[in-house]
C-alpha cells in the first residue's frame, strides 16, 4: 500500500497515474474512455547497442539506500544497481536472483543458496556475510527503514555456509520469503556499508552493489548517471548501452515535452494528460505494462460519518468511477472491483478468473446511496478529504468524490495540502488529524494480493484510519500461513470478501503502468515489475 509516490499520482501510498493490468496479459482491454489499450509485460526487443540514453523520472530520489528506498524514483534507479535474492519477472513471476536456489525444511526455516562467483561493483566477491549484513540492517531500528514490517516474523539471520544464509522464523510467513525479491531482499557490500556510514545512499556517498550498472554520478538537483557494470554475473542481461542518465522534471508537462523534444528518451508512469498527444506524436511509443495498483480511498478516521458503514458504502455507490477514469486516467483504465488490483493476482494465475473476474462491477446507484446516508442519520454529516497540487490526479478524484457526496447529502469538504506535507499523511499519524478520507494508490511490490491486504492488519503501518476487525486479522493470519501459492488464493479471496464487506478502503480505478519510448530506443519492461528488474539492461537502439 505504501506512501505517496506521486508522478501522475505515483505513490507509497497514493494515487497515481494508476494502473489496471493482468500479468502477461497481451489482448487489448476497453478502456472506459473508449480507447483501446494493449497490455504486454514487454516492449520489442533491441536491435543493436546504445552509448547513452537518458531516463525521466517526476521527482528526484530522495535516496539511494536500499533500505530507506520506498517510493519510485529511489526504486527505478536502484533496480539497476544492486539485486534482490530474489527477482520479480517483467510478466511478474519470482525467480532465483542473488540465490541460486532456496528450500524451507520446516514451516519456520528458510535456506537460501547464495549464486557463486558474483562481483560487487568494487570487484569484490559477494559472500553470506555480505547478505547477513545488509538484511539485519533492515532489522535495525537504528536504520529507520520503512521495510523493517517485512521482517517482524524474523527470529535469526545466520551465515551457515560461505554461500548459504537460514532464517528463522516466530511463526510461519508466507509473505516475508516473497518479498525478498523486493527491497527487503536486496544484497549490498557489508564493507561498503561499513566504510560509507551515514552517507551511505546519499549524493555525497557510493554504492556497492552487484546490479548490471554501477552509480557513477549523483549531480544532487540536477542527473544521476549509471555506468555499465562490465563484470555483471547474467550474461542474459548484459548491458546494452554503456549509459544511464536520470534526469527530473517535476511538472507534468514539462516531462511531456522532454519526451516530444527527445531531451528525454523515455520514461516510466507518463502524465495521463499527455497520453493523446503522445499517441499522435509520431515522436516514439506509449506502451500499458502489467500493474499490480489501484486507486483506491483509505479511510483515515472512523470516528465521523465515516464509522458507519452505511455511509461508506453509500459514497462508493455514488461515485461515478468511468467519468473518474476518463479525467484521472486519460480513459485508460477500468474502476476497481477490490482494493488490490487485478495484476497483483499474477503468482497463481489460474485463480485470477474465478477469485478476481468473478467479483461484481461496483454499484453505481445514487439514489440507493443516499437513501443509505438517511437511514444512518447522516445527513448534512462533514467528511474531509485531502487534496493536493502534488498531481493532478488527485485533484480529479477529491473533487470527484465532493460531488459524489454532496448528491448523497454528506458535507464532502476538500483539504489542500502542499505536496510535502501530502506525503507526510503517509508517515506521520499527526498529519492525518481531521482527515477522514485520503486518495491512495496500493500496489504490491510482489505478484501476490495478501501483500496489500497486510495493510490492513490492525495495527499495521498502512492502516491509516486504525481499523481493526478480528475477523479479518484471523482470515489474514491464516492465509499468510499457507505456503502453497494456489491454496493462499483461495484464503486471500476470504481476505478480500471481508474487506470489500466492511470497505476500510474503498476501491475506486485500476489504470495499466505506463511508459514512453522515444523512436531511437526499445527493448523496455513494460510494468511494475521495473521497480526491481533491472530493466534499463534491456534497453538498446530500435535499429540496428
Amino acid at each position: 500500500m505504501r506512501t505517496p509516490r506521486f508522478i501522475a499520482l505515483a505513490c507509497t501510498a497514493a494515487v497515481a497515474a494508476s494502473l489496471t493490468a493482468c500479468s502477461g496479459a497481451t489482448q487489448p482491454r476497453q478502456g472506459t474512455g473508449g480507447s483501446d489499450f494493449a497490455v504486454s509485460p514487454t516492449s520489442p526487443a533491441a536491435k543493436g547497442p546504445l552509448d547513452s540514453f537518458t531516463w525521466s523520472l517526476y521527482a528526484e530520489p530522495y535516496t539511494l539506500d536500499y533500505a530507506l528506498a520506498y517510493d519510485y524514483p529511489p526504486n527505478t534507479v536502484l533496480a539497476n544497481v544492486c539485486e534482490q535474492l530474489l527477482r520479480v519477472t517483467p510478466d511478474l513471476r519470482i525467480e532465483p536472483g542473488l540465490a541460486v536456489k532456496w528450500a524451507r525444511p520446516d514451516p519456520r526455516t528458510l535456506v537460501y543458496t547464495l549464486r557463486p562467483g558474483v562481483r560487487f561493483h568494487d570487484g569484490t566477491v559477494m559472500t553470506a556475510d555480505d547478505v547477513v549484513a545488509s538484511l539485519k540492517r533492515q532489522m535495525d531500528p537504528a536504520t529507520g527503514s520503512p521495510w523493517g514490517s517485512a521482517f517482524k516474523t524474523v527470529d535469526t539471520i545466520e551465515k551457515t555456509g560461505p554461500l548459504e544464509v537460514t532464517i528463522r522464523l516466530g511463526k510461519a510467513d508466507a509473505l516475508f520469503h516473497e518479498l525478498l525479491a523486493a527491497s527487503p531482499g536486496t544484497v549490498v557490500s557489508a564493507a561498503s556499508l561499513a566504510k560509507e556510514g551515514k552517507e551511505y545512499g546519499t549524493p555525497g556517498g557510493g554504492l556497492n552493489c552487484t546490479g548490471p550498472y554501477s552509480l557513477e554520478k549523483w549531480a544532487q538537483g540536477d542527473s544521476i548517471t549509471l555506468k555499465k557494470h562490465a563484470d555483471y554475473w547474467d550474461r542474459k542481461l548484459a548491458p546494452k548501452s554503456e549509459s544511464v542518465k536520470f534526469t527530473f522534471v517535476e511538472d507534468p508537462a514539462a516531462r511531456a515535452n522532454a519526451f516530444l523534444s527527445g531531451t528525454a528518451d523515455g520514461g516510466y508512469l507518463v502524465p495521463s494528460a499527455s497520453f493523446a498527444q503522445l499517441r499522435g506524436s509520431g515522436k516514439g511509443s506509449l506502451l500499458f505494462g502489467p500493474n499490480t495498483a489501484a486507486a483506491n480511498l483509505a479511510v483515515t478516521s472512523f470516528k465521523g460519518a465515516l464509522a458507519d458503514l452505511r455511509v461508506r458504502k453509500a459514497l462508493s455507490m455514488a461515485l461515478d468511477r468511468k467519468n473518474i477514469v476518463k479525467a484521472a486516467a486519460g480513459g485508460v483504465g477500468v474502476p476497481a472491483k477490490a482494493p488490490a488490483a487485478r495484476g497483483a493476482w499474477a503468482l497463481a494465475p489460474e485463480k485470477t478468473a474465478a477469485l478476481f473476474d468473478t467479483l461484481p462491477e461496483p454499484v453505481y446507484d445514487v439514489a440507493a446511496a443516499k437513501k443509505l446516508v438517511e437511514e444512518a442519520d447522516a445527513t448534512g454529516k462533514k467528511v474531509t478529504i485531502a487534496t493536493s497540487s502534488l498531481a493532478p490526479e488527485i485533484s480529479v478524484v477529491a473533487n470527484a468524490v465532493q460531488a459524489a457526496g454532496r448528491q448523497i447529502g454528506l458535507d464532502v469538504t476538500l483539504r489542500p495540502v502542499s505536496p510535502d506535507a501530502y506525503s507526510n499523511i503517509f508517515v506521520d499519524p499527526a498529519a492525518r488529524d481531521g482527515l477522514d478520507l485520503v486518495i491512495t494508490n496500493g500496489y504490491d511490490n510482489t505478484p501476490d494480493p495478501l501483500e496489500f491486504y497486510q495493510y490492513l492488519r490492525t495495527g499495521d503501518f498502512g492502516n491509516y484510519g486504525d481499523w481493526s476487525n478480528a475477523e479479518y486479522d484471523l482470515a489474514f493470519d491464516r492465509a499468510n500461513t499457507e505456503y502453497d501459492p494456489a491454496k493462499r488464493a483461495e484464503l486471500t479471496a476470504e481476505v478480500q470478501e471481508i474487506a470489500l464487506r466492511e470497505l476500510p478502503v474503498i476501491p475506486v480505478y485500476e489504470a495499466p503502468y505506463s511508459v514512453f519510448l522515444g523512436k531511437r530506443i526499445t527493448g523496455a519492461p513494460t510494468g511494475i515489475a521495473q521497480l526491481y528488474y533491472p530493466w534499463a539492461a534491456t534497453i538498446g537502439a530500435a535499429q540496428s
